[in-house]
């Protein structure tokens, strides 16, 4: 059932989700918009303003070369008006309209923020194409352009882009003040604009002494100590606003709240990073893209405290730095983390330009504070955020026991990496890696789980890398509601479908209202000494999503035989069963019957698999099909390409479970 947010059924469901607590929260929150509606935005006092948070001496001159090369070929495209948002280019940003959606055509309307309907598409656009690029992190690149270049004009770009949307956005009036990620988002990258321009001659005039830049500065911060997110809303928005509000207070200290503004953003960050973190490392959403804005959101708000001489508390660098081993540990030889759950292409701080890798980013950040552990993956990329980063971060002895082998199963994410060589002839390059991921973890985060997806026991199998078995991924959220219900359902993933129904019930867009529930009943992976002994590592577990009947799933990985098992069991009544297996978009797939013959090609190397399928289903090739959807992959968020989806359909009655056979060939 798909629901439209805003709808009286979707809101009813809402409510049905959230705590006595929240619902009063929620409740003081309405009351203070509509105060806040009449009243006229205070003009805060300001006098004495400094800026001292500058990068130390000879960091600059830190950043790679091959980095700094790409950053100022990414500047000077920004700067000729190129862009491109969700696989949406546009040409207009020289002069932008801030309001206007180029996918749609529709520009937001003005008004009090709050009374802007920016779900409903039809009247606003789409809210990311509009909200994307207001986040300025295409100023900071422009910023970053002029620090390592001294070239006067990025930093005039840079000044003549703030002064416009100062002037065009008032304080509460119009799409840009309804979002706290958004508005936290924004003070981070105008603390990093004011950092890189600080060489400018006019920088001051641009912040110290600009009264439109104080009213800016203090409303945003205003804002969001007036209406942070709460209860089940408290995922990855909540650590924006925190990171936000105290990068911003550190650094633009210059109100009489900002000491409180401050103290609060740190208590915030501490409690939820904490509560947004599995005690393994890896993030409750259990969605691999907002593990990697959360850790970039948490990297930079330390920055700023260290840089002002702020205490931060020692909860906060220990969940990065855990964060940082769990992205080392589940990522593939190619430095790829899982696709699992929703991606929405966010980004916490950006100072790159295209082709730096962000994983790779990540993880020499992580090296540079925390130090690397001998298993960590290499890192073999440059950029130019690290060497900033890790100019103002502090070395900090954190008494944090740290793995001292690669894990390859998070028992409190339910997440499980299969892993082993693919041991190829001594006249090919090799060993190539066969890498699984196995799903048996919590449908999602908190009572909503907004960004899980009904993917319960699902697999992803990569070669070498390349998506052979893949997460089809995201596409979109609002707007295209059938896409949307597509891309999280579970037909859209890796995993068995009983009665056409997902395992999970959706309530809307971002809402859940009943989760399948997962448990793992074994993780023997390669490093565990079972496995070892055998030279097979295996996984098994179930869910409840279909009660009464149970959905029970077992993988093998034999990587000396090159061979993958996985085996389906429905223990209950008699159901309708389809059972899909994406196929990443390099993979060319001959089915015949029940046998699938996958071709490829990496790094000018022909590859393949054969794919043995349950004979007891009808199997199918799908591909690029839009009444309704199937056959997609969706390699990041507004884009989405054909791909092969083999589905097998039949009826499962108990008597005898499904065996799927991938094995990998020369």
């Amino acid at each position: 059932m798909t629901v439209s947010a805003g709808s009286a059924g979707w809101y009813l469901r809402r409510l049905s989700r959230m705590g006595p607590r929240e619902v009063a929260g929620r409740a003081g929150d309405a009351v203070r918009r509509r105060r806040w509606r009449s009243a006229r935005p205070s003009r805060p006092s300001v006098t004495g303003a400094r800026f001292t948070a500058v990068l130390p001496a000879g960091a600059i001159a830190e950043v790679p070369p091959d980095a700094a090369k790409r950053l100022v070929a990414e500047a000077d495209r920004l700067m000729a008006g190129h862009i491109e948002y969700f696989g949406v280019a546009r040409d207009d940003l020289a002069d932008p309209d801030w309001w206007y959606d180029p996918k749609t055509g529709r520009r937001a309307p003005w008004g009090y923020a709050f009374d802007v309907p920016y779900r409903n598409e039809d009247v606003t656009g789409d809210i990311k194409q509009i909200w994307e690029l207001s986040r300025h992190q295409y100023l900071t690149v422009l910023a970053a352009a002029y620090a390592v270049t001294g070239n006067d004009r990025y930093a005039e770009r840079v000044a003549e882009h703030l002064r416009a949307w100062w002037s065009a956005n008032a304080p509460l009036r119009g799409v840009h003040w309804i979002s706290g990620i958004e508005l936290g988002i924004r003070l981070l990258s105008w603390v990093w604009v004011r950092r890189l321009l600080d060489g400018w001659q006019g920088a001051a005039e641009l912040f110290e002494d600009n009264p439109v830049a104080h009213s800016q500065i203090y409303h945003h911060q205003r804002w969001l100590a007036a209406f942070p997110s709460r209860g089940s809303s408290a995922n990855n928005h909540v650590i924006a606003e925190a990171a936000g509000q105290a990068a911003a207070a550190c650094a633009f200290g210059w109100f009489p709240a900002s000491a409180r503004w401050r103290a609060d953003a740190l208590r915030s960050l501490e409690r939820h990073l904490s509560g947004n973190t599995f005690a393994s490392g890896l993030n409750r959403e259990l969605a691999t893209e907002y593990h990697g804005l959360v850790l970039e959101l948490g990297l930079a708000a330390v920055a700023e405290a260290d840089a002002a001489g702020v205490p931060v508390p020692a909860p906060v660098r220990s969940t990065l730095l855990r964060m940082t081993d769990a992205l080392a540990a589940v990522a593939d030889s190619r430095l790829r983390p899982p696709r699992q759950g929703d991606a929405d292409d966010g980004h916490g701080l950006v100072l790159d330009g295209t082709g730096t890798d962000r994983w790779a980013s990540l993880l020499a950040t992580g090296n540079a504070v925390f130090g690397r552990l001998d298993w960590w993956p290499e890192v073999t990329g440059t950029d130019v955020r690290t060497p900033l980063l890790a100019a103002l971060i502090k070395p900090a002895h954190l008494p944090v026991p740290r793995p001292a082998s690669r894990p390859d199963h998070f028992a409190d994410a339910g997440l499980t990496i299969l892993r082993g060589p693919d041991l190829r002839g001594p006249d090919l390059r090799g060993p190539k890696e066969i890498w699984c991921r196995c799903d048996g973890g919590p449908h999602g985060f908190l009572s909503i789980a907004a960004h899980a997806h009904a993917d319960a026991l699902s697999v992803e199998v990569r070669h070498d890398g390349v998506d052979v078995l893949a997460d089809p991924g995201t596409y979109c959220y609002h707007g295209q509601p059938a896409w949307r219900q597509y891309f999280r359902s579970t037909l859209g993933h890796n995993t068995l479908q009983l009665d056409g129904a997902d395992q999970s019930v959706s309530g809307g867009p971002f809402l859940w209202t009943r989760h399948a529930r997962s448990r793992v009943l074994a993780a023997d992976t390669a490093g565990t000494a079972g496995a070892a002994e055998e030279g097979v590592a295996r996984w098994c577990a179930e869910h409840d999503g279909y009660a009464p009947s149970v959905h029970r799933r077992r993988v093998e990985l034999a990587a000396a035989e090159r061979e993958l098992r996985v085996i389906d069991e429905v223990r209950g009544p008699r159901r309708s069963v389809r059972l899909a297996f994406h196929l990443g978009p390099a993979i060319t797939a001959e089915l015949a019957g029940d046998r699938a013959v996958l071709t490829w090609t990496r790094d000018g190397e022909d590859r393949s698999a054969v794919l043995d399928l349950p004979g007891q289903l009808s199997w199918r090739a799908h591909r690029g099909e839009t009444e309704p959807p199937l056959g997609w992959y969706s390699a990041g968020f507004g884009r989405k390409e054909p791909a092969t989806t083999l589905v097998g359909t039949g009826v499962a009655d108990g008597a005898e479970g499904f065996t799927t056979v991938l094995r990998f060939r020369d």
